[in-house]
């Protein structure tokens, strides 16, 4: 996939460049910058760093990688974090931009970058991952690049402590309710089609709303009064197939998880590019599914593509559903892309962000 997240040591991570947060000065400086050095051999490595001399705050500088298993180093200094009135945020945002830049000149395959400024730099850790994945994600947009961004581990990727409290509030409290509708077998199409409505996740803590208060026990029988299941085959989309045989029957199968994609794609308005460099989606992988009908994604990929498209709850199911995908309410993973749909979040790299931390495998392939 084009971006990923790797809990590694960058200077074992294979990749074209491998960007070093360095000292400004051509000394060997201490976290990253050192262990930079000493795995490409610091003679070597610095003696090309002096020929370079001082690197500005938000410059890059590039140099060979020796040692390394990459081609190329490319130095950017981070800024030292005062109180983010002194211009740290521009300045990450520039260690960034003239990094990728200077690696599509360099024409790389791939990048490896570590969290700029995050360690004796000082910079908060959740918003230097903010910057970070904005700028990546700019990039990409118009560079077919492999972007791995390397932690050395889960303490220090933070995210927004009020998205985490969020997201584990949603855990915790939602769980139960998404079990109910598993249990009960009832989907959000009849539920809105019985006038209720999909809320998200509400001030006062129900998944599900209706114009007035209803018990339990109320609303268990209007839903189910004269209603078949969803997956009853006497109702829709299922047709009457009592008299019918069972080669008619395989005559009428909806639409392939590839066919329903693409229909999708086509509504949205949006090109193909678009559409895959927004799902995290290699253009080979999306290439294989535009040839082949019958294409089983995986449930990683599926879902990348319900993000980019912004598919609300409902489409969304019912396309993973043509890939034989469910959702499941024990599911961290579910639960979590289940938080971010209904809050209308679809930015990618947020999303993937939040899935790293949770341990879980983040979208796209």
């Amino acid at each position: 996939m084009p971006f990923q997240i790797i809990r590694s040591d960058i200077t074992t991570v294979k990749a074209d460049v491998i960007v070093n947060t360095a000292n400004p000065y051509p000394v060997i400086g201490n976290g990253t910058d050192s262990a930079v050095y000493r795995a490409a051999g610091e003679q070597l490595l610095l003696a090309e760093r002096k020929r370079i001399g001082n690197i500005a705050p938000g410059q890059a500088a590039v140099t060979p990688a020796f040692n390394l298993p990459a081609r190329f180093i490319i130095h950017t200094v981070g800024p030292v974090w005062v109180d983010g009135n002194h211009g740290e945020r521009d300045i990450l945002h520039s260690c960034y931009e003239k990094s990728l830049s200077k690696a599509a000149e360099l024409k790389a395959d791939s990048i490896a970058f570590p969290l700029i400024a995050t360690g004796v730099y000082g910079f908060p850790r959740d918003e230097a991952l903010n910057i970070a994945l904005a700028e990546i994600g700019k990039f990409l947009l118009t560079h077919d690049m492999k972007v791995i961004l390397v932690v050395f581990d889960r303490k220090a990727f933070e995210l927004s402590g009020l998205l985490v409290g969020d997201i584990d509030e949603f855990i915790d409290d939602h769980g139960v309710q998404i079990a109910r509708e598993t249990e009960y077998g009832v989907s959000m199409n009849r539920l809105e089609s019985r006038g209720m409505e999909w809320t998200g996740m509400p001030a006062d803590g129900k998944l599900f709303r209706r114009g007035t208060e209803r018990t339990d026990t109320e609303e268990e029988e209007e839903l189910f009064d004269g209603a078949p299941a969803p997956m009853d085959p006497t109702s829709e989309p299922f047709m009457d197939v009592e008299n019918e045989s069972l080669d008619d029957v395989l005559q009428h199968t909806g639409d392939t998880f590839q066919q329903k994609l693409f229909e999708l794609i086509d509504a949205s308005g949006m090109d193909d590019v678009t559409v895959y460099k927004k799902a995290n989606i290699d253009r080979k992988v999306f290439s294989r599914i535009r040839c082949k009908e019958d294409y089983k994604p995986k449930k990683k990929t599926a879902v990348a593509f319900a993000i980019a498209l912004q598919l609300d709850m409902p489409t969304m199911l019912d396309l993973l559903s043509r890939a034989e995908i469910a959702f499941s309410p024990s599911n961290k993973f579910d639960l979590v892309i289940t938080y971010f749909v209904t809050h209308g979040i679809y930015d990618i790299y947020e999303i993937n962000a939040a899935l790293f931390k949770y341990g879980q495998p983040i979208l796209g392939e």
